[in-house]
């Protein structure tokens, strides 16, 4: 990290369950070449400032396939075929917006535009998803969310699924927008993802606070 996140969180480096959980990485990268690539952990962070976010979209965990996982939740590079759950989530995208297109699944121009891209755990072993749940970045990733939750700027948060949703006992920000919905994965997508109009429901929200929209298209 280069930007304030650097500031904020450099406290949270030097705590025991960190430094506990950095030793266990260097041994899951060397032997079984843990997903994302050990420098784009940290990527949704580089991409989006602390001042910047209008949007917090927060996912469970890196895709556990191979090549896919970019550091950005939900995310993957141009070059690689869409996952089903952004294949779901273009799907209420033109639902909501008739000219959107995906013809990438690199969301990094919504990562540049303020939407800060978050999993709840930012590793994973290579086809063993949570595999990485409970060595640490639960706790990390609850004081990101905690230090957004205190920013005085309106945020929107976006809650996909139960894991995201297990986060909204620390959001109590009034100036902020809270979106629940069931995951945009195939086996919940129909419980609730698809029809929440939610990209829309974003930008209504942001412009009502005079807040220059997200152009979702990618």
């Amino acid at each position: 990290m280069k930007n304030d996140w650097l500031i904020w969180l450099k406290n949270e480096f030097k705590q025991s369950y960190f430094m506990k959980m950095k030793l266990y990485l260097n041994q899951e990268y060397l032997s079984n070449n843990s997903l994302p690539p050990r420098d784009l952990i940290f990527r949704a962070f580089e991409l989006t400032t602390p001042q910047d976010i209008k949007v917090v979209i927060l996912g469970q965990d890196p895709y556990h396939n191979l090549n896919q996982a970019n550091g950005l939740a939900f995310s993957v590079n141009k070059q690689e075929k869409l996952p089903m759950s952004l294949k779901n989530i273009f799907s209420e995208l033109k639902d909501n917006y008739s000219y959107f297109e995906g013809k990438t699944g690199d969301l990094s121009n919504w990562a540049k535009q303020g939407v800060f891209l978050l999993n709840t755990i930012l590793t994973v072993k290579p086809n063993s998803p949570m595999s990485h749940q409970g060595i640490g970045w639960e706790n990390f990733t609850d004081r990101v969310i905690k230090e957004i939750n205190d920013l005085p700027q309106p945020i929107v948060f976006v809650l996909w699924g139960k894991k995201a949703q297990e986060k909204k006992v620390l959001l109590n920000n009034k100036n902020h927008q809270v979106f629940i919905s069931s995951h945009p994965s195939p086996y919940s997508a129909y419980n609730g993802f698809f029809g929440s109009r939610v990209f829309a429901k974003i930008n209504v929200f942001l412009i009502k606070n005079a807040i220059n929209p997200i152009d979702w298209r990618v």
